[in-house]
């Protein structure tokens, strides 16, 4: 009976004594500033190198590009949330598992430089300044939305960002129109031109290559292949699923767009190309979305549940620079944690204000459609309601 005591109170004692020593391990580790990675080396396409195989990342990057991308995952989470409760109405293409296209290609440029992107936009968005108030505001159509509401999902707008565009595949010709812009005002600025597997296969998007060649334009042609197009798997949708070799005449790379850090070095040397003077490049970014196309698409009829627990487990961004992070001293568990908990009551206070601000009155309707001030009548429920455009 004493030796079980003696057993008991040693096992207590020990218990009472790890706990302790187990804060101080904690609160006396020492983070390492930076560390060097190796990251997968890109597929080429007329061009006789690429980005580096070899990247550094600092501590103050790593927790910044963290809470950018759990920013925007639970962004989103939130969005599908409030769209199932009819707070948010109409279209909304979630990007939830695209979260390293997004902050990556925004690490890679300058916030001098232009991006416009199709209708999935709410993490460029983003990236690109806004907050998450003004996000969710637009996506319930308040007031204090960035496009004072009246854009919605596919349509926000931010300094150097040009949307959000509902129109498959029209983004193209726009971006190279940007380009144009940069060119022509000799700005060393570059455009990056984003648009999914799906609208790869649109012929304006072919025009523009044509033209940003011709013309030699700093335009960055960048494929989010998320392997569907709508519901259609790339497979069946496309002749040749290379879709950095399709500017043909227009050097390409693939790059691997769940893993930020390759996203970061594959965006500078195509930026750096550009600023060169060599004309446009084109990027294909690998990725996955967990969400349908769009909300009124489950997204399995066309794929498993099991495909998408798959690409969680074994390629998820947050992940991915997650545990690189933690496995090389640049942050420990606990802290990531408490990021998390601050981001998510970031959510959280913005939903709320996002239902809580009240919608545009109807006399803002005829709002910045021109340039100057001037009255116009449109058909409407009185037969004629005259509206004035203030800009």
């Amino acid at each position: 009976m004493k030796k079980m005591l003696t057993a008991a109170v040693s096992r207590v004692l020990s218990g009472v004594t790890q706990k302790p020593a187990s804060r101080v391990l904690v609160a006396s580790c020492k983070y390492s500033n930076n560390a060097t990675f190796e990251i997968k080396k890109c597929d080429l396409y007329r061009l006789e190198e690429g980005p580096p195989v070899t990247t550094v990342l600092t501590r103050e990057d790593g927790l910044k590009y963290y809470k950018m991308m759990q920013t925007i995952r639970r962004m989103e989470l939130k969005a599908d949330q409030l769209y199932k409760q009819k707070f948010i109405r109409g279209f909304c293409h979630l990007c939830d598992g695209q979260e390293a296209c997004c902050v990556g290609l925004e690490a890679g440029i300058n916030p001098t430089d232009h991006v416009i992107t199709s209708y999935r936009a709410h993490g460029l968005s983003y990236t690109r300044g806004l907050t998450v108030r003004s996000i969710l505001a637009e996506l319930t159509g308040r007031r204090a939305g960035c496009a004072k509401g009246k854009g919605g999902s596919m349509h926000m707008y931010a300094k150097n960002f040009y949307g959000g565009n509902g129109i498959v595949g029209a983004q193209g010709p726009l971006g190279a129109g940007v380009a144009l812009a940069c060119k022509y005002k000799g700005n060393n600025e570059v455009c990056l031109t984003l648009y999914g597997d799906g609208a790869a296969n649109q012929g304006q998007i072919s025009e523009a290559y044509n033209m940003a060649a011709l013309w030699n334009l700093p335009c960055i042609f960048i494929c989010e292949n998320n392997r569907y197009g709508m519901g259609t798997s790339v497979e069946r949708a496309a002749a040749s699923t290379d879709y950095y070799k399709r500017g043909n005449f227009i050097p390409g790379l693939r790059v691997d767009g769940m893993d930020i850090l390759c996203v970061r070095e594959a965006t500078k040397f195509a930026a750096d190309y550009c600023r060169s003077g060599k004309g446009p490049i084109l990027m294909e970014l690998l990725t996955y979305r967990y969400h349908g196309h769009s909300m009124s698409d489950p997204g399995i009829s066309y794929r498993t549940r099991e495909e998408i627990q798959s690409v969680r487990s074994k390629s998820d961004p947050i992940m991915l620079l997650k545990d690189k992070m933690v496995n090389n001293q640049l942050a420990s568990v606990e802290e990531l944690k408490e990021i998390d908990v601050e981001v998510r009551k970031e959510i959280d206070d913005a939903a709320q204000f996002a239902m809580t601000d009240p919608e545009p009155p109807l006399e803002e309707l005829g709002h910045h459609i021109y340039s100057s001030n001037p009255p116009f009548d449109i058909r409407g429920a009185n037969q004629w309601i005259k509206f004035q455009s203030i800009s």
